[in-house]
């Protein structure tokens, strides 16, 4: 068996996190946990499904070192959290287009998030898009879009709930400057599933496009400006992998990340919206 670190994942968390393939492609840090050793695994992989946060708070009582929660949904993340730290357990979360490194890649190469906050205080209007199969949940779907949103954007005001049916939905609100922004979900078999996010400001701004994680295609990000258009640099890396990288480092350097946190400001959002 390969990997400092062995791993246990229930089907249903190796099927909406690509476990077995992202985990094949780091063999030198994790390795499955054989049959008998699954209840001591150091990382475990949680399928993010109603009652995830339980699912995750019993692992981390039950030792778990590292955990990797594949597409959770809007739950409470207070008591995780609290348990997280007390023992030390590193978080994190792999959200379907959230988590894709071009959209927060770290501070090596500049990402979405740092071109689209960048352009946010002259930002005129900020239009999204996310596209799923005709069967998804659209409520599933709205979560993921707010989070890609979120992780390129940093804050969302005022939003609100303008249509919501079979087909999909319409979000709007405002901007930190005041500006607009929409949030469109279209459930079709029409075009590939993904998000793609546009910020328009006064003199270019800011077109983001991500495809699912389970594609070879990478995320592709341009920014204009009055000097041109610049593609920023192509990372052929799925967001399933760059989570575990970055469970990886965390792992490797004692450190706890800050998912759960970024995760509590979605939560927060989504209940807004489930209010109007």
């Amino acid at each position: 068996m390969s990997g400092n670190y062995t791993v246990a994942a229930s089907t249903s968390a190796r099927e909406a996190g690509a476990v077995t393939q992202t985990v094949a492609s780091l063999p030198e840090t994790f390795g499955p946990a054989q049959e008998h050793q699954e209840a001591t695994a150091d990382v475990v992989v949680v399928a993010g499904g109603p009652g995830w946060t339980a699912e995750a708070a019993g692992a981390i009582t039950a030792g778990a070192r590292g955990m990797v929660v594949a597409n959770p949904i809007p739950e409470d993340t207070t008591q995780l959290a609290a348990a997280a730290d007390a023992a030390g357990t590193a978080v994190v979360l792999d959200l379907r287009w959230a988590s894709n490194p071009a959209l927060v890649g770290g501070a090596t190469e500049p990402d979405a998030r740092d071109a689209v906050r960048s352009a946010l205080g002259s930002a005129a209007l900020l239009d999204s898009v996310a596209t799923a199969a005709p069967d998804t949940d659209p409520l599933r779907l709205l979560t993921e879009h707010l989070a890609a949103l979120l992780a390129v954007s940093g804050t969302l005001d005022g939003a609100r709930v303008l249509r919501s049916d079979a087909a999909g939905y319409t979000v709007g609100g405002r901007l930190p400057n005041g500006a607009p922004f929409t949030a469109q979900g279209v459930l079709t078999a029409a075009r590939p599933s993904g998000v793609d996010i546009r910020l328009y400001t006064s003199d270019g701004g800011v077109a983001v496009m991500v495809p699912d994680p389970d594609t070879a295609r990478p995320a592709n990000v341009r920014v204009t400006a009055a000097h041109g258009e610049l593609l920023l640099p192509t990372i052929y890396e799925s967001a399933h992998r760059s989570a575990w990288r970055r469970l990886k480092k965390h792992l490797h350097a004692g450190t706890q990340p800050d998912d759960l946190a970024g995760f509590a400001r979605l939560t927060d959002l989504y209940a807004t919206l489930a209010a109007t």
